[in-house]
């Protein structure tokens, strides 16, 4: 029997992502604080997160594959995270409105025993429309924004403010399917 994979994020978003590629797998929320400054990198914020997620539960599971991932929304050479409230979400909407942004996710996997430790990323790019600002307050309205980074989910009435997409949805979701799935088959851990 193959060592279980753990998922070492809260997001339920991730959740049905890596559900939908197969793999069986249980839940460890990391008991970390992230890093969230906007004025870093955000490719290098992401890749510090999604380690430091991986790193506190596979010290805890060393037997066990162990994938972490963070993601954020990068624009005007800052990142923006989650909005602590609906004010700094409607600022973000308003920020990204009309305009093209990236969307970066790191992704760590973690087996201590074995001593696996690769780390990656993915951007993709979203264009979005010209939000007026009854558009914005339809969206808030619509879609809890508050846990995501950015004050949106493409995937929650995206058509409403999104007006393309370059790269991954499932990156811009939470977790790039495509290139998990291949790390988890190279290891074995997916079939």
């Amino acid at each position: 029997m193959s060592p279980p994979l753990i998922l070492a994020s809260a997001s339920p978003r991730r959740r049905e992502l890596l559900a939908a590629l197969g793999a069986r797998f249980e839940v460890v929320v990391a008991d970390v604080t992230e890093h969230e400054d906007p004025a870093l990198d955000p490719r290098v914020m992401v890749a510090r997160n999604s380690a430091l997620k991986a790193d506190a539960v596979a010290a805890r599971y060393p037997r066990a594959w162990v994938l972490g991932a963070d993601t954020t929304v990068f624009i005007d050479g800052h990142a923006l995270n989650k909005p602590a409230d609906l004010a700094e979400a409607r600022a973000m909407l308003r920020r990204l409105s009309g305009r093209t942004h990236t969307v970066f996710t790191g992704v760590a996997l973690r087996h201590l025993d074995r001593g696996v430790r690769e780390d990656f990323g993915v951007a993709s790019e979203v264009e979005f429309r010209v939000l007026t600002e009854e558009a914005i307050e339809d969206y808030l309205q619509r879609v809890h924004v508050l846990d995501k980074a950015g004050a949106y989910a493409i995937q929650e009435h995206g058509e409403r403010i999104v007006a393309a997409r370059r790269g991954s949805l499932s990156n811009i979701i939470g977790l790039p399917q495509d290139e998990v799935r291949e790390l988890l088959t190279r290891h074995g851990v997916l079939r």
